[in-house]
C-alpha cells in the first residue's frame, strides 16, 4: 500500500543516504497514516500514489502569519468538517497534551 514512499528501491549503496531515505519514507508514512485515519472513506483506504494524485495536489492553501500565530488556510479539502476537528486551535490542543505549541527554527512562531 506505501510502496510508493519509497520502500520499493533502493537507489544507491551508501548507508547514510539509504538511512535519510527511510527516515524520510517513514515520516511520509506515519504521516500518511494518521491522514487516512482523519479523513475517512474512500480517501482512507486509497495506497500512497492514488493518495497523492486525487488528495493532496487537489489542496489549495496558503499560509499567513499574524501576531505570534501561524495560519494555514486549505482550499478545496475533501472532508473538512473532520478535519477542522483535529486541526482548528490546535496550539491550544498541543499545549493541552504538554507539547509546546512554537517552532524553535521560526523563532519560537
Amino acid at each position: 500500500k506505501d510502496q510508493a514512499l519509497g520502500w520499493d528501491h533502493a537507489g544507491t549503496l551508501n548507508l547514510n543516504i539509504q538511512y535519510g531515505k527511510m527516515s524520510m519514507a517513514l515520516f511520509a508514512q506515519a504521516a500518511s497514516f494518521m491522514m487516512r485515519s482523519r479523513i475517512g472513506l474512500p480517501a482512507a483506504q486509497w495506497d500512497a500514489q492514488h493518495l497523492a494524485k486525487d488528495f493532496f495536489r487537489a489542496l489549495e492553501g496558503d499560509i499567513r502569519v499574524k501576531g505570534d500565530t501561524i495560519i494555514v488556510t486549505y482550499y478545496n479539502a475533501p472532508n473538512a468538517d473532520r478535519m477542522r476537528s483535529h486541526y482548528e486551535n490546535l496550539p491550544d490542543k498541543l499545549a493541552a497534551e504538554g507539547i509546546q505549541p512554537t517552532v524553535p527554527w521560526l523563532y519560537d512562531y
